[in-house]
């Protein structure tokens, strides 16, 4: 059989008759569906191949009433773990054969997700995969949509939508409880929100900052250890390099004695790595600093830095395949899917 030498598109009708089949059996091989005998499907598949047949992705979806596209809405790429989560996400949709549109809204914005929410376009994409930030003011009531949606991260989603997230108050403990392991006796803490209230945290349910903190109060007190809010550094919203080396100058500056820092995520402990070699503090010896997510940076520091793993292929490939599964109809109930977190060792701590 001579193989097509034009550069046009075959089509299936032309696989259909270089196989000597039907076109509706010539449909079933490509989709993986339909009664034939092994020698027939495996025939027609060689033909396939032989022509150089794909699949047209945008008339089948369009056959199927989809776009073929998803969103994903972010507040913002500029921290490597969001951009890494864009990059994650539109790899794990490209093996289902979705293109991803990637949708920042205004990061801090009183409303701003829950106007992308409400201005969702069905035409232009099948369902929208939301990374909810801390600061925004989101209802029930904003999660009730009439279109495919799952929320990755740390905020609440009432049961109402799939929530795919770490568990971000066992990996705060487990980064606590490492510490502790390997010599640590007072801790010191970068990234807070706002002023220290043990009380407060220890009741939270959502948020990246309060999760993180009511695990790392909660294995200080199973070891009969408490933290003193003076050594907690306030960053607010800010969670850069460059407030995590201001906020480590404060620690220091108040000299009180602390023996471990953990950083609330990788960037803040970054910053915390330089102010300390800039006073003359030996790393890991003096104090030792471990940090979230685990950023591909972390390795290629002078000195590398332990960190908590984010889970994050875990969690885009979790996200697109319930939100597949969604507009495929093949998942209906709305599930909390959490995985746990370990400590990616290196030269920060002992």
């Amino acid at each position: 059989m001579a193989a097509r030498t034009n550069r046009n598109r075959v089509t299936l009708r032309e696989v259909a008759q270089a196989s000597g089949v039907s076109l509706k059996t010539a449909s079933n091989v490509i989709n993986g569906t339909g009664r034939m005998s092994e020698k027939t499907r495996t025939h027609v598949e060689a033909v396939i191949k032989e022509l150089g047949y794909k699949v047209n992705m945008a008339a089948r979806n369009m056959s199927r009433g989809r776009t073929g596209f998803i969103t994903l809405a972010i507040p913002t790429l500029t921290p490597p773990y969001l951009a890494e989560l864009a990059n994650r996400v539109i790899d794990a949709a490209r093996q289902h054969g979705y293109s991803v549109y990637v949708s920042t809204y205004e990061h801090g914005s009183s409303g701003s997700a829950r106007d992308l929410l409400r201005s969702f376009n069905s035409t232009v994409s099948d369902g929208m995969i939301l990374s909810m930030s801390e600061v925004e003011d989101i209802s029930p009531e904003d999660l009730q949509v009439d279109f495919p949606l799952a929320v990755v991260g740390a905020r609440t989603t009432w049961g109402i939508v799939d929530h795919i997230t770490p568990n971000d108050m066992q990996a705060a403990a487990k980064a606590a409880g490492y510490l502790y392991d390997h010599g640590s006796t007072r801790l010191a803490v970068i990234g807070a929100r706002a002023a220290y209230d043990e009380t407060t945290l220890l009741q939270a349910e959502e948020g990246n900052y309060q999760l993180r903190m009511r695990g790392i109060i909660t294995e200080s007190r199973k070891r009969g250890l408490t933290l003193n809010p003076q050594l907690i550094g306030i960053t607010g919203q800010n969670w850069t390099i460059g407030m995590g080396a201001r906020t480590m100058q404060r620690l220091l500056d108040t000299q009180i004695p602390f023996d471990g820092i953990i950083a609330l995520n990788d960037q803040l402990a970054i910053g915390a790595i330089s102010v300390s070699c800039i006073n003359g503090i030996s790393i890991p010896d003096d104090i030792q600093i471990i940090g979230f997510d685990n950023i591909e940076e972390d390795a290629y520091l002078q000195i590398p830095l332990t960190s908590m793993d984010s889970r994050l292929g875990w969690v885009a490939s979790t996200a697109v395949e319930r939100l597949i599964g969604r507009i495929r109809g093949t998942v209906s109930s709305p599930e909390l899917l959490t995985t746990q977190s370990e400590v990616i060792i290196r030269k920060s701590t002992r």
